[in-house]
């Protein structure tokens, strides 16, 4: 029985879906440089002209995986697209960023280790910049609205804090009380 363009673009998605996921293991375990195409090919188990077919090189590629970790966060910063995060989006952000984290916990590692490449930094820095001056501007008109003495320096604060909470999670997931620090996040900033 023949499949239909709903079928063909699902099959399509998982591909390119896996592709991405190879990608992003072996640029965090072997650096964006000492990856090739043809590594990433053999690894995904398609041909060469196969990853082509999706992604027309490994610049593309690796800006595919970076853009898509970033659109995921933009979902959480502003889910509704209003340009305005309120208390119960805040507390929304916190508590999907908590399950993330720890529901994918190699997927974290992994993308932590790509994100800190400066080859890979240089490739996405201008969409890098633009999606952190929106956060910025969202994160400092929260902090501005709950009344945060200096607002911009807390929407930093915050930003930085996130990461440092993601990376020293993966780090040593064990020893990170990462229920505890959750709720304390809640507490201060929702």
């Amino acid at each position: 029985m023949p499949r239909t363009p709903q079928q063909f673009e699902g099959i399509r998605e998982e591909k390119k879906a896996l592709i991405m996921r190879v990608a992003l293991e072996l640029f965090a375990t072997n650096g964006y440089h000492g990856t090739t195409i043809s590594s990433i090919a053999r690894d995904a188990g398609i041909s060469k002209g196969l990853l082509y077919n999706y992604f027309e090189s490994k610049e593309e590629l690796i800006k595919a995986i970076i853009y898509s970790g970033l659109e995921n966060l933009d979902k959480l910063m502003d889910p509704n697209k209003d340009g305005v995060l309120t208390g119960d989006e805040m507390e929304f952000l916190l508590n999907r960023f908590f399950e993330l984290l720890q529901d994918d916990m190699s997927f974290w590692k992994l993308y932590f280790t790509l994100f800190v490449q400066e080859p890979v930094i240089r490739l996405v820095q201008d969409r890098l910049a633009e999606a952190l001056k929106n956060y910025i501007k969202l994160l400092t008109a929260y902090f501005e609205s709950r009344g945060f003495e200096d607002p911009y320096t807390e929407a930093l604060l915050f930003g930085a804090m996130l990461d440092g909470i993601g990376m020293n999670y993966v780090a040593n997931s064990e020893l990170f009380p990462v229920e505890k620090i959750k709720k304390r996040i809640l507490k201060k900033y929702s």
